[in-house]
């Protein structure tokens, strides 16, 4: 459950996979291809991971569990 009471949406995609995504081919945007982010991994594209900033930050949170897909479920299982 989450803190408002409502259960939390565990998405199917792989939190590993998408961590190595993010680190080796974070400017070009994969992991957020992979998990489904379409335009978001097109900003990283034409952006080098929105100057390797935002790559720093999406690794941050794939680390803690919090990355989440398209769909607003939570990327949790290794």
């Amino acid at each position: 459950m989450s803190e408002y009471g409502t259960p939390m949406m565990i998405s199917p995609k792989s939190r590993l996979a998408t961590l190595l995504l993010a680190i080796f081919l974070g400017p070009l945007g994969i992991h957020r291809f992979y998990a489904g982010k379409i335009w978001t991994g097109l900003l990283y594209l034409l952006t080098g991971g929105l100057f390797l900033i935002g790559v720093i930050i999406d690794i941050i949170m794939i680390v803690l569990g919090t990355f989440r897909d398209k769909e607003g479920r939570i990327i949790q299982r290794w």
